[in-house]
């Protein structure tokens, strides 16, 4: 079965914030949007932005490899080769990192690189890659 794009719907402080982060700062292309919300291309995938006055706080209460994720989050996985890219654009672009680029599983089959960042609205995001893509959804 072809994979297919997902479509995430979240919420943000507004939609100058989120257009920066998300098109200047990610370089993602912005679809349809109206006064309220603002669709991206999100390295593939659909993701819709909504104005909000109350953002959920994440929780620092997931456990992956002896380190502590923010809870929910979102992300995407992305090409082993543009991983180190996109960490550079972060980084020139003064985003702290929440869990600084690291590779976890070192040597073993699932091997990974994985960064943790919040956007502008303070939403967490996870970027993802893997260095053998077949090894995604092995246990």
């Amino acid at each position: 079965m072809a994979q297919l794009p997902f479509h995430y719907a979240f919420l943000v402080k507004d939609l100058s914030s989120t257009r920066k982060f998300y098109c200047d700062i990610l370089g993602c292309k912005e679809g349809r949007s109206t006064d309220t919300w603002v669709d991206f291309d999100f390295f593939g995938n659909q993701l819709s932005a909504h104005i909000s006055t109350e953002i959920p706080p994440a929780i620092n209460c997931g456990h992956v490899d002896k380190i502590i994720v923010p809870i929910p989050h979102f992300g995407c996985v992305i090409p082993w080769d543009n991983f180190n890219t996109i960490a550079e654009r972060i980084r020139s672009n003064n985003i702290k990192f929440i869990i600084e680029p690291t590779i976890r599983y070192a040597n073993q089959p699932a091997e990974q690189m994985t960064m943790f960042l919040t956007d502008l609205s303070n939403n967490p995001i996870e970027f993802k890659t893997f260095k053998n893509p077949a090894e995604i959804f092995t246990p």
